[in-house]
């Protein structure tokens, strides 16, 4: 079964298009490449990427096309529309014509308006989603799931993906109320989750038995065919490293036979993106 890392970013700094990681943000203040993440992604196996934007414009998005399209290791790119606007639909046309794109991303965690995405102008946008064969990955707090169960009933026929696990409050050890929610939210069948972002919620000292709670609940709801490995690379690099991340997931997925660790590591990306495993 291919290995494929559901969940990773590239950017150059330089480009202008890019107004985070801020330069304090200082380990991961620089220019990523595919020459940066190749033995990382080999090292674990990995031979497929899905690599997300970064940024809420629609420079980046060009310049993750233009990456993908050279690097073989890309098999899906997930980029950004302003869902809002009354050109979104031509605009997910348009992109919809690089073999690669395969959906958005809003960066709803940064909006104060916790139920923007059920506004109508975004509605109209995601509608449109499934006959052009694209997804929706949904980076949110918290606080969003709810709105995610209520947009996931509303467009049974849309394609959800939970980034990050919906960034619990790990640090803090606060289980609830994440967990109802997540469990609510795991039965709307048209919703997935990202097992990624886990270690940067954690904190500096994290552990796998900190982990372990939080990815055991996303893996018991959710069931492993509708669970997905994501590096969020280089992210990640905040509190750990790529290969301590993947030696934690690997971990974290032991309970499960191996049919399971394929879904997590693998099959359920390659369905949920159509990538050719």
């Amino acid at each position: 079964m291919t290995r494929i890392d559901a969940h990773q970013h590239y950017w150059s700094l330089g480009l202008g298009h890019n107004d985070w990681p801020p330069p304090e943000l200082s380990a991961i203040f620089r220019d990523f490449t595919p020459d940066d993440l190749r033995p990382l992604i080999e090292a674990a196996g990995i031979t497929k990427t899905v690599l997300v934007q970064a940024a809420p414009n629609a420079a980046e998005t060009a310049f993750l096309l233009d990456i993908a399209t050279r690097e073989e290791t890309v098999a899906a790119v997930v980029g950004w529309v302003d869902v809002w606007s009354a050109g979104a639909r031509d605009e997910l046309v348009r992109l919809k014509q690089h073999p690669k794109f395969r959906g958005i991303r809003p960066m709803l965690q940064g909006i104060a308006d916790t139920a923007c995405i059920l506004q109508p102008e975004a509605i109209r946008t995601l509608e449109t989603l499934p006959a052009l064969d694209l997804r929706f990955d949904a980076l949110i707090q918290p606080r969003h799931l709810p709105v995610i169960a209520a947009l996931a009933d509303r467009l049974p026929d849309l394609s959800i993906v939970v980034d990050h696990g919906a960034k619990p409050f790990i640090a803090q050890g606060m289980l609830e109320p994440w967990c109802a929610d997540m469990a609510a939210l795991a039965k709307r069948p048209n919703v997935c989750v990202k097992l990624s972002g886990l270690v940067t919620e954690a904190g500096t000292g994290w552990s796998v038995a900190r982990l372990k709670p939080f990815a055991r609940h996303l893996l018991d709801v959710f069931g492993p065919e509708r669970v997905m490995f994501g590096s969020d690379w280089p992210v990640v690099d905040l509190d750990s490293s790529y290969g301590d991340w993947w030696e934690a997931a690997t971990a974290l997925l032991a309970h499960l036979d191996e049919p399971g660790r394929e879904a997590v590591f693998g099959a359920t990306a390659a369905r949920f993106y159509s990538i050719d495993a």
